[in-house]
């Protein structure tokens, strides 16, 4: 995982102090290169002990080892999108369209690449496991995360499986308890702390189900509530109404483990899609 990824995987779990510093750091990563530890400690309204608590919960033994891995990390990321202009730095009022969207771009390509890069393979073959051979599939998310689910319950819908979106955080609780059939839950929360998710995800496995997180907090509430966590690598911009980049690396996700479960049954998934195409566009003819 990159630093900055790291950063804004961790910030919601910090203390006050250490999640000032995190959220200045994610806004302008270039800060940790320009200050001194003083100054950033007093720009951040904390103390240099706080500075270096927040190096330690990141991964680093101290200031001038985050501020060096941070140096060569921007100085990579600038070489790989200079022709996008500006990366790393955040979106502002200043920024033409063309900028902005570059910025936002820029982002998003990077979430993608970092997400599937880093992405363990043997539990994503765990978590195909579990859906292939189950014969419910539960789907709940809030906000953002419930449209993630709502399009792994399309396509899984697409392919013949018995997948249910749940909407309503009480309908999900009753759906985990009413087991009739095999059963797997997936749970989608990007910083897993989501409260109604995790209760599903724990009331399921209680109730005997195969539980799957998608997230990007490995150490969250959610992540230690999955049998098989998934889990994206994102920078988030403060455009994030209704989430943005946290999405897009979400969806690779969804699109990783409906692969996976097609190729389980090749010829029959492309017969499914097939048929469903077919029968779709007699509709619309």
């Amino acid at each position: 995982m990159s630093i900055q990824s790291t950063i804004e995987a961790t910030a919601s779990t910090l203390p006050p102090s250490l999640s000032r510093i995190a959220n200045m750091v994610r806004e302008n990563p270039s800060i940790v290169i320009d200050m001194t530890i003083n100054e950033l400690a007093q720009e951040c309204r904390t103390s240099v002990a706080s500075v270096v608590r927040f190096c330690r919960a990141i991964g680093f033994s101290g200031y001038a080892p985050l501020r060096m891995a941070l140096a060569t990390e921007l100085g990579k990321e600038s070489a790989q999108f200079s022709a996008r202009g500006a990366f790393g730095s955040e979106i502002s009022d200043e920024d033409t369209l063309q900028e902005a969207v570059s910025k936002l771009a820029a982002l998003e390509l990077l979430a993608i690449e970092e997400t599937v890069a880093r992405l363990d393979l043997g539990v994503l073959e765990a978590a195909i496991d579990a859906i292939d051979t189950a014969d419910r599939i539960l789907l709940y998310g809030i906000g953002a995360s419930q449209f993630v689910a709502q399009d792994l319950a399309h396509k899984l819908l697409r392919v013949g499986r018995n997948a249910h979106l749940l909407a309503d955080p009480h309908e999900a609780i009753a759906a985990t308890v009413l087991r009739t059939a095999q059963t797997v839950a997936i749970g989608f929360s990007h910083a897993g702390s989501t409260v109604e998710t995790v209760r599903f995800l724990e009331t399921a496995r209680a109730n005997g189900a195969a539980t799957i997180a998608v997230t990007s907090a490995k150490d969250s509430p959610l992540s230690h509530a999955a049998d098989h966590a998934l889990f994206t690598e994102v920078r988030e911009s403060a455009f994030r109404a209704g989430a943005m980049v946290s999405r897009i690396a979400q969806l690779a996700l969804v699109d990783c483990l409906f692969v996976g479960v097609a190729k389980r049954r090749f010829a029959e998934t492309v017969d499914a899609l097939e048929r469903t195409h077919v029968a779709m566009r007699a509709l619309r003819d």
